[in-house]
Order: C-alpha cells, then structure tokens, then sequence
C-alpha cells in the first residue's frame, strides 16, 4: 500500500519584510498564492526504516538525508504519535529546486499528509499545521493552498479570497539562491535604515478578491528583490525580457532567483513563456495558474 499527495508550489504577490529579530528571523506580511506546478510525494511502508528517494528536474540538487523537510516531517509525526518512521518517502520533483518556489516546504507538507494517511494516525488539521510551522515558515501554506496572508514569520496564516483564475509565468534560473544568504543581503542592504512594520497592501487583497489581474499588477510588492538582485544582477535581464513580452508584471519570486510575471490570459502566458526561453535570459519558463488547492491526497 502506498499514498500519495500533491503538493503546489507557491508565489509571494506581497512579501513585506520587517527587522531582524532577536532570533535572526524578520516579521513578514506574506501574501501567498498557490500556483499549478506540484510536487508529488509517495510514502510507502519500509522495511529498512525511513528512506528518500527523488526523480525529476534537478534532483540530484536535494539532499536525501534528514535534513530533507520531507523526512523531518516524517520524523515529527511519528514522535508524536509513538511510532517508528518506517517510511520510504518518494518524491517527484516538478516544482523549481532553491528557486523561491517553497519547493522543500511543499514536499514538507506532502510528506506530513502522506503518513499521517499511510499510518492512520487521524491528525487534527491543528495538529498538522503545528507541525507545519515547526518545520519552516512556508509549510503551513503548502499545506493550506488557495491564497493566505502570512504573518509573524510567515507561518501564522489568514486565509484569503480569490475572485478568478490568474495567469502566470514562471522562468527558472540557471543557479539556485540561498534563502538565508538573500535575508542577509537584505539586512545588509538597510543596514541604519528604519524598517516599518510589515502590513498587507489592502489594494493587493482588493484585487485577489475580484480576480482583477490589472490591479494585481499594480499591487505586487516583494521587499527581498532588491537583495536577490544584488546577489543575482542577471535577473533583471529576464525581469526586462518578461516585460517586453507583454507581461502585466514581473516580479522575483520570493527569495529568488526564479521570476514570476503575472500575465492578462492563458493565451498571453504562452507567448509570454515562449519569448522568455527565446530571449535566453533563463533556464525554462513554464506557466501556471492560480489559485490552487494546497496538499492533496490523490
């Protein structure tokens, strides 16, 4: 027997960031949407304890350790409820790797789903999305889908509406980009600098509740770009190729380096990613819509 989930990756429409705090860690207002590109995650009983395996785009990129959110999440769950990680945990990678896409979050989150439904552990949602949070600051979202509005950092989530289906395209780069390094750069960049308090953007949340795209666009804000661009100045040449393609918007994808670029229709999404791959400022591009569900046992 084996179970497996669906997890999506996710965008940051606003990721407003705060001072550092005592622990290292920055209050946000992060406003997540869940956009349709998945990982897949497999438990299955083992014979041989808890196991990772993974296949797909950049696999050989995650590690297969216990560091792997996925076999923390395995670990957390069988503590609490008394039981051996037996698992063999397999994933399948589709979502970008180090590319600011919560891609380790959401296998974090499939993994949490996929053993509690192997070992019929019967875990409250509640209980789920506590663990969540003990694991990364993105994995109640993976677990929650749809749209939210993260504070503290990031993991305590408020639920939003969604109004329409956007459409977005995403292009990989050719490097991955550390999320600590980029907060680091962040504080370095405002160094002496009065950071306010992180708040949502109301015109932001207006324009996910109407399915507006246009006002989407004017709204998105992502307060870590101007560090991602420091460590990573090319991405501003797949910014300017995205915009010159008839993008609505684009933007760097929470901690980077991938670039998300908001697009009026599907069919502008196809022409958007095609010239993106043509103008050879990236890796790939591929498009998405949005909003999706979050981890799905399938």
């Amino acid at each position: 027997m084996s179970v497996t989930v669906r997890v999506p990756a996710k965008v940051n429409v606003q990721l407003a960031v705060g001072a550092a705090r005592p622990d290292g860690f920055h209050d946000l207002a992060n406003v997540f949407l869940a956009v349709g590109l998945y990982d897949e995650v497999t438990a299955t009983p083992s014979a041989e304890g808890l196991r990772i395996t993974c296949s797909g785009p950049d696999a050989g990129e995650v590690p297969l350790d216990r560091t792997n959110l996925a076999a923390r999440a395995a670990l957390a769950l069988a503590e609490r409820h008394d039981r051996a990680p037996d698992v063999h945990l397999h994933i399948a990678k589709d979502i970008p790797v180090a590319g600011g896409m919560a891609g380790g979050s959401a296998d974090g989150a499939g993994a949490l789903v996929a053993c509690d439904a192997l070992w019929g552990t019967g875990a409250s949602r509640e209980e789920l999305l506590e663990i969540c949070a003990e694991l990364g600051s993105d994995v109640p979202f993976s677990l929650v889908g749809g749209a939210a509005l993260g504070t503290g950092r990031g993991e305590k989530l408020q639920v939003l509406e969604v109004g329409g289906t956007f459409h977005w395209v995403f292009a990989m780069a050719g490097r991955g980009l550390s999320t600590p390094a980029v907060f680091r750069e962040f504080d370095r960049l405002n160094e002496g600098v009065r950071i306010p308090e992180p708040v949502a953007a109301q015109e932001l949340l207006d324009a996910l509740a109407k399915g507006d795209a246009e006002a989407l666009a004017a709204a998105v804000s992502n307060d870590l770009q101007p560090a991602a661009l420091s460590l990573f100045p090319e991405l501003a040449d797949t910014l300017a190729a995205g915009r010159a393609a008839g993008a609505l918007t684009g933007l760097v994808s929470g901690s980077g380096p991938t670039t998300a670029f908001l697009a009026k229709d599907a069919a502008a999404a196809t022409e958007i990613a095609r010239a993106l791959l043509a103008s050879g400022t990236c890796r790939s591009a591929r498009a998405a819509q949005a909003p999706a569900p979050g981890a799905t046992v399938i």
